[in-house]
């Protein structure tokens, strides 16, 4: 949402009614929002956003309540701060600061209007906005706040003054990293135009500070010559530049723009984070001396970019160290599957070595293919629930779907009720999102349990082959196979049986630890009947890392030599065996000791090997998870226990119920456990349930709406599990089940019964 302070439109009488405010002109009017100056009862002047819509989406809401949240006690120059988030109609009247003054996009359009030329600004009038918005940045980055939609429309001039601020923090975040997940181009948070390449969600990265240096870049360019450097009529097209094509110089497009500046925007706007800026005030120090040298010669001598450029904060790299081979492999699978074959490809390893990791770097592929990449993921503590990673991956692709336009949902109906004809409701009953876009479908024939199974394989295997098409080939990452249900398994058979009915442009993936299945494990049984058919099916073994790859990481991490990184990457590698998951807990674990800090007066980073050596740390990595939860507060370790027996997904509502204290409380709970990255927001919605609760009109909302979360890693909940007592968790359990059982709806119960089930079975010591 775009708070676009231009010229005001014209006067209206009808203006809307908030207590307290007097409303004197409109200045923008959108389908979703609309913007009023006005003044308060003691005439301080205010902009006042309202929610035009009679009744607004929960998205919408979210990002008001969010921006509130956020800027209501936020004293940085440069900012507006919210004063006020008050109730009106179904939605939210947001007061803010005015600052007066006019968005930059149409700022510099006016600069040019009467001109032939683009809608450039001046290189040095440039720098100097720069300049400012890097202050800004350092300041947010000080309090852990990402803005997450830096652009023109988004930073409002002055212009006697030339000060800038910096408007709209609907979709900012209070955690220091997110990670995005693969989602359509219209339901992406943010503006696609100055998307960060991790913003996507199709950049195996998480979005931390460094996404607002990219956003900056890709203003700055556009203010430097007077467009954006990826232009498309197609969303996709865009995504896909912004994660894979090399822009154009803007000192190559404007012949004015000095390539010192250029290559600053250019080093701002790199695909990895790690290759951006790391610290607004060492792109501050590169800003400054171009404006001083522009002001005193003319022109911008050359000089080395990020001299002083050094974070300190601390960081370990996302990229994947040791593992070209093996992405390579999955990428060439993937090229095979997009030219109309069908694969299975199976990475094994033991548990945190990075299986998911080395499959999510086809991302970049399938969205220059056009294909759909959907996932699920079987759970430790439920084996017993059938189709459960099918389900969830197929339930993330009907989401992608219902965010298409309707031409397009057209004709996904048309397709899927082609396949699966008036049996479409056995599809339904396992995935109820089908029913959002096929309608009702008339009963079905009820049969015995094996018939039962039958006939769903057979109808699911229709459903999935109308989603691997030449134009859109489809991806199926199944995580964690070791514990996949009979059901599950038997489908998997099928699907890759190589018969006459095998879906092409199909591309299999599966995750397994190999060292959790034996020879008779029905898994690998399943694997010997799909190789016997001739199927295509192939296995990546990942081996840990050695001591020269963390090595790598840690010098990377602390901006030193590979020498230097060496004697505390002996001792890392000798406590984690080389597993990637263990050597970055085991790096945060050294960080949170203070055994690694950064020194502020050699502005370089250090580490204390003695008292690293002295540590008494383990050398198994759940034992080691159980020491770093310990640590937190014992309302979170609490959240976390109950958190770890629902499964490795949990929802804000079940966890409430069962941890007897009220909404508010969990979400304070939790709050810690997402800052530490230990578990992870599913999407944007646990944002509603932040800040002031006082909005009573909204408060029903919540009651419809919960927040849906993950565990970081399996180890993560695991190790949060074992610090339940033995003895308590058939009680814990029961609880569960009774709460499924008694305050769920009829089809509420029908859709949880084989987790209600699972919990009883759980709970078998304490039934009477």
């Amino acid at each position: 949402m775009t708070m676009t302070l231009g010229s005001p439109l014209k006067q209206q009488n009808n203006l809307p009614q908030i207590a307290g405010y007097t409303l004197t002109q409109q200045l923008y009017k959108g389908s979703k929002t609309e913007v009023y100056r006005g003044v308060d009862t003691d005439q301080k002047p205010v902009i006042v956003k309202v929610l035009s819509q009679e009744y607004p989406s929960f998205s919408d809401l979210t990002h008001f309540r969010n921006k509130y949240a956020i800027t209501k006690n936020l004293s940085v120059p440069g900012i507006s701060t919210s004063i006020a988030l008050e109730p009106w109609r179904n939605g939210y009247a947001l007061i803010t600061e005015d600052f007066g003054g006019t968005a930059l996009n149409l700022y510099s359009s006016k600069q040019f209007a009467n001109s032939g030329d683009r809608a450039a600004l001046p290189v040095i009038e440039v720098l100097g906005i720069a300049l400012q918005i890097a202050d800004i940045l350092h300041e947010l980055s000080q309090q852990q706040i990402v803005h997450k939609d830096i652009k023109p429309a988004n930073i409002i001039i002055q212009p006697e003054s030339k000060r800038v601020q910096l408007i709209d923090f609907s979709i900012a975040s209070l955690l220091p990293k997110e990670t995005q997940t693969m989602q359509a181009p219209a339901v992406l948070e943010g503006t696609l135009a100055y998307l960060a390449p991790e913003q996507t969600g199709r950049m195996n990265r998480g979005i931390d500070y460094r996404t607002d240096f990219y956003s900056l870049g890709i203003t700055l360019y556009e203010l430097l010559t007077g467009t954006v450097p990826f232009v498309s009529s197609d969303p996709l097209e865009v995504i896909h530049a912004h994660i894979a094509k090399v822009a154009t110089p803007p000192c190559a497009l404007e012949p004015t723009i000095s390539p010192m500046v250029s290559k600053i925007v250019l080093k701002l706007i790199a695909k990895n984070a790690e290759d951006r800026y790391q610290s607004a005030l060492g792109l501050k120090y590169d800003l400054e001396k171009c404006l001083h040298s522009l002001k005193e010669d003319g022109k911008v001598t050359a000089f080395e970019l990020g001299q002083y450029d050094v974070s300190d904060r601390f960081l370990i790299p996302e990229k994947l160290y040791g593992r070209e081979a093996e992405v390579q492999s999955l990428l060439a699978a993937f090229e095979r599957a997009s030219q109309g074959q069908t694969e299975m490809v199976l990475v094994a390893g033991f548990s945190g070595i990075g299986k998911t990791a080395v499959v999510n770097e086809v991302h970049k592929p399938i969205t220059r293919q056009r294909g759909y990449f959907i996932q699920g993921k079987f759970d430790q503590l439920n084996r017993n629930i059938p189709f459960l990673a099918f389900v969830e991956a197929f339930r993330h692709l009907m989401g992608q779907l219902l965010s298409e336009s309707d031409a397009e949902l057209a004709d996904w109906k048309h397709k899927i009720l082609e396949a699966v004809g008036d049996e479409g409701q056995v599809i339904v009953n396992v995935i109820p999102e089908v029913k959002c876009i096929i309608g009702e479908q008339p009963e079905i024939q009820a049969l015995s349990g094996a018939a039962s199974q039958s006939r769903f394989n057979s109808l699911f295997s229709k459903f999935m082959r109308v989603f691997t098409t030449p134009e859109h080939p489809l991806v199926i990452f199944l995580d964690d196979l070791q514990w996949a249900d009979a059901a599950s398994l038997s489908l998997l058979e099928l699907l890759m049986n190589g018969s006459k009915e095998q879906a092409d442009y199909l591309l299999l993936l599966g995750a397994y630890r190999d060292n959790e299945v034996s020879a008779s494990h029905p898994y690998i049984h399943t694997l010997d009947k799909i190789s016997a058919t001739g199927a295509t099916l192939n296995t990546i073994t990942l081996a840990p890392l050695a001591q020269t790859e963390v090595t790598d990481l840690i010098a990377d991490t602390l901006l030193c030599s590979a020498n230097a990184a060496a004697p505390l990457s002996k001792l890392v590698c000798q406590k984690t065996q080389g597993n990637p998951f263990f050597v970055t807990q085991f790096l945060k674990g050294l960080h949170e000791e203070n055994c690694i800090s950064f020194n502020q007066e050699d502005v370089c980073w250090q580490c204390d090997l003695v008292k690293v050596q002295q540590l008494a740390t383990t050398d198994d990595v759940v034992a080691f998870m159980i020491q770093r939860l310990q640590k937190l507060p014992e309302g979170t370790q609490t959240a976390l226990k109950l958190a770890a027996c629902i499964g490795n997904s949990f929802d804000l509502t079940l966890l409430t119920a069962i941890c007897d204290l009220s909404q508010d409380e969990v979400v304070v709970d939790l709050w810690q456990a997402l800052k530490e990255g230990l578990i992870l927001p599913e999407n944007s919605t646990y944002k509603f349930f932040q800040g002031d609760r006082h909005l009573s009109n909204q408060d029903q909302i919540s009651k419809n709406i919960t927040a849906e979360y993950r565990f970081l890693h399996d180890r993560v909940q695991q190790a949060a599990y074992a610090l339940i007592p033995e003895e308590f968790k058939p009680a814990t359990h029961y609880r569960l089940g009774s709460y499924l059982l008694q305050a769920r709806s009829q089809s509420e119960k029908d859709d949880a019964i084989f987790s209600i089930v699972n919990h009883l079975t759980f709970a078998q010591q304490v039934l009477t």
